[in-house]
């Protein structure tokens, strides 16, 4: 018997969606033949799908500079100085929304350039399901699409929505866990519901005021409820409904983002450190300290015996 609970809300005909309470992920169908030690959807060790498939564009790049000594311009970093500190306040609990669109959609810039093939599934071919009522040119699936025209859909979807930077990565690792399961690519064809997909799952797992699939056919006036709930069906089955994702698995595929945007000169957002925000940084430090300071004592208490105590004594460290 199939046992499967989907954290927070569960699919209902007419497009809405029930609130649950948020529980683990559990199920009982097999998963494909995929190792999860390899598949970096799932295992916080195995190297990110997107980042390898940028490096032979990142060492063309490098070598191309080298050999024709293109200097690299004037340095667009900032640095602190002893009047001015900058920090950068895209955190892996609070990335930067805008920083963290560009290099999701640039990761997923790098599947479609550097795919390996162009299989894919009819649900997702843009030619038998078109979002739009435009016409779907008879070339499209031999035309990459360029990273600007993935970013301006992705941010309309995430503005126009209201979603979050972390749903933004959470999207990312449904993307590369639907291609590894599903055993297909995303390409010219398919791109934009296979994205469209993976934010209609990862905004009802992550956000906590999920959008209804009703909601996004609002923002995309061509499509239909109908086509909505058959596409997240679909996207669910593939998955084997593993939507679950470890923390430590998120935090891989944020790291793994901040050397894409490295890789490509995509800086994340420096600001200076003001009076108020320091202040407020000192604050939170001391009140670590004190709960750190207040742990210790207690873990001494724990770790000693009142039995044939004869004293305690504490010497104090020279750093040299």
């Amino acid at each position: 018997m199939v046992e499967c609970l989907i954290s927070q809300r569960l699919l209902r005909p007419s497009g809405c969606v029930k609130e649950r309470e948020p529980s683990a992920v559990t199920c009982s169908r097999p998963f494909p033949d995929v190792a999860l030690d390899s598949n970096p959807s799932d295992h916080a060790r195995a190297s990110t799908i997107f980042l390898s498939k940028s490096q032979p564009d990142v060492r063309d790049r490098r070598k191309s500079n080298h050999t024709s000594h293109v200097s690299p311009g004037v340095l667009s970093k900032k640095y602190s100085s002893c009047s001015t500190i900058f920090i950068d306040d895209s955190t892996v609990s609070q990335p930067n929304l805008k920083s963290t669109i560009k290099c999701v959609t640039l990761a997923i810039f790098y599947h479609i350039k550097n795919r390996d093939s162009d299989r894919s599934l009819d649900i997702f071919d843009e030619k038998i399901h078109p979002l739009s009522r435009e016409h779907v040119p008879d070339n499209y699936s031999l035309i990459d699409p360029e990273h600007k025209l993935i970013y301006r859909f992705v941010r309309t979807l995430f503005s126009a929505a209201q979603l979050t930077a972390e749903c933004a990565i959470v999207t990312l690792v449904y993307l590369e866990r639907l291609l590894t399961y599903a055993e297909i690519d995303i390409c010219p064809c398919n791109w934009k519901r296979i994205v469209l997909g993976a934010i209609l799952l990862a905004s009802k797992v992550w956000d906590d005021q999920a959008v209804w699939n009703v909601d996004y056919c609002q923002i995309l006036k061509d499509i239909t409820v109908e086509d909505m709930n058959e596409m997240e069906r679909h996207f669910l089955e593939l998955l084997q409904f593993n939507i679950n994702v470890p923390a430590s698995v998120y935090a891989k595929y944020y790291f793994d983002l901040r050397s894409l945007a490295d890789d490509n000169n995509l800086s994340f957002p420096l600001e200076p450190l003001s009076k108020e925000r320091a202040h407020k940084l000192e604050a939170i430090s001391r009140l670590c300290e004190d709960k750190y300071r207040d742990l210790s004592k207690a873990a001494m208490r724990r770790s000693f015996s009142t039995d044939h105590l004869v004293g305690f004594r504490r010497s104090a460290a020279v750093i040299s």
